[in-house]
């Protein structure tokens, strides 16, 4: 499999240093919350924000391991960073801006000043695939309003590329419809996978030697047509390579019902899906590899929320309860939207915190090495739409075909949780329904 080139931006090491000089009260600065907050902005993507820590004498230097901001370039992205005709001034920078206060200028907050301004010129070298430091350091951010005019904020920053490749699929049809998955690279879609989808008992006996019930959880039989109108259950995607070996799987272990006095599935109670993966140890047996937990969120809008937790290698069910969670993401559940495994988003901890100082850079034996930031996203449709699902995937991560297969297996969970987290009101697809 070829890879399609991607680069990695990563900002981070970020600290604010203020010389006594410029603390006077004309100079706006005085006494700055601690921290200050940065924006980080580079043109065609959204604003990122992080906090910057005052460094003091007495707090030492900044933390060299942070990372505040992550920008993910495509050749596409780097084409038009380089071309003047897509910007007003006739280069693209990368630029951070310093301001006191919670909010940024973004947020249009009154009470925020702005302290500072750090740019970088996007110069050659980002789409030369290789790994350069761009900047580390400290660098002069403004002069002192004080009088004598001497020098102002300092911030200390690190600016880092590093080539990214990703593997790019897509799913020819519906999931429910069995399609084949092929590879995107440039014009040439190759085939890769196969996907079958099925509510056949039969099929399921094959996860039978795993315990699943000594967990709380129960491999779903078939249901008829009335039982459908009070649970969804029963539902099981069969990943094959080309040779027709069974290489991954999605098995719905927890029926998606209504809560009481709704007919929508709740946070409280979600369905959820096991993820599989062929044990190498034996014929036809296998290993949990992750468990997708989906439900329909209320409000102004509806999403669909989607919380996957890896399972403990090698740990079989027994370990499921000590997973780690990687990723909670809520999709519009008209709109469709993206499901993301990113390790700079999340800590390790039983759920999900956005940590802007966490570098990202860490592994587990968890079936997967976390490193790095980036892992996958897929894009599914919303609700009534045609969904053929695009995926992503990390090439670090990727060492063979069939590491890619869990990906595509979690792919047709999330893309089938929109449809499981219909209102019971409403019909399923034609495909889905009995």
């Amino acid at each position: 499999m070829d890879p399609r080139v991607f680069v990695r931006v990563s900002v981070g090491a970020l600290g604010l240093r203020i010389p006594v000089a410029s603390t006077d009260t004309r100079s706006g600065v005085e006494a700055l919350p601690s921290p200050c907050l940065c924006e980080v902005r580079l043109k065609g993507f959204p604003v990122q924000t992080a906090s910057v820590p005052l460094v003091t004498p007495s707090a030492g230097g900044p933390d060299l391991h942070s990372i505040a901001a992550r920008f993910y370039l495509e050749e596409a992205d780097l084409c038009k960073l380089s071309s003047p005709a897509c910007f007003q001034s006739s280069q693209a920078y990368l630029e951070l801006v310093i301001f006191t206060g919670k909010h940024g200028c973004h947020l249009g907050s009154s009470s925020s000043k702005q302290i500072g301004t750090f740019r970088l010129q996007v110069g050659p070298e980002w789409g030369e695939g290789k790994a350069v430091q761009l900047y580390n350091g400290w660098t002069s951010i403004g002069k002192s309003k004080a009088k004598g005019g001497g020098p102002g904020a300092e911030l200390h920053v690190r600016i880092r590329i590093e080539p990214d490749p990703r593997y790019i699929f897509q799913f020819e049809d519906e999931t429910a419809s069995s399609p084949q998955i092929v590879q995107l690279q440039g014009n040439v879609r190759q085939p890769i996978f196969s996907c079958k989808f099925s509510r056949d008992r039969g099929c399921r006996s094959r996860f039978s030697k795993l315990d699943i019930t000594a967990n709380g959880w129960s491999i779903s039989q078939n249901s008829d047509k009335d039982t459908e109108r009070r649970e969804r259950k029963g539902w099981l995607v069969m990943i094959h390579d080309l040779s027709g070996s069974a290489v991954a799987a999605a098995s719905m272990v927890t029926p998606f019902v209504p809560s009481t006095g709704s007919d929508c599935v709740s946070r409280s109670n979600p369905g959820a899906w096991l993820i599989l993966r062929p044990d190498s140890s034996g014929v036809d047996t296998w290993q949990p590899w992750g468990r997708l937990e989906a439900w329909r969120e209320q409000g102004g809008k509806d999403y669909i929320g989607c919380r996957f937790q890896l399972v403990a290698e090698g740990g079989a069910l027994a370990g499921v309860s000590n997973g780690i969670v990687v990723s909670e993401i809520r999709i519009n559940a008209h709109k469709g939207g993206e499901f993301l495994i990113d390790t700079s988003k999340v800590t390790l901890s039983e759920s999900p915190i956005p940590s802007p100082h966490s570098s990202g850079d860490f592994a587990f034996n968890f079936g997967l090495q976390l490193l790095g930031g980036f892992v996958m996203n897929c894009h599914v449709q919303g609700e009534g739409r045609s969904s053929k699902p695009t995926v992503q995937l990390a090439m670090r991560h990727i060492t063979c075909v069939e590491d890619a297969a869990v990906f595509m297996a979690l792919t047709a969970a999330v893309d089938l949780s929109i449809e499981a987290c219909k209102p019971f009101s409403r019909k399923l697809k034609r495909g889905i329904r009995n």
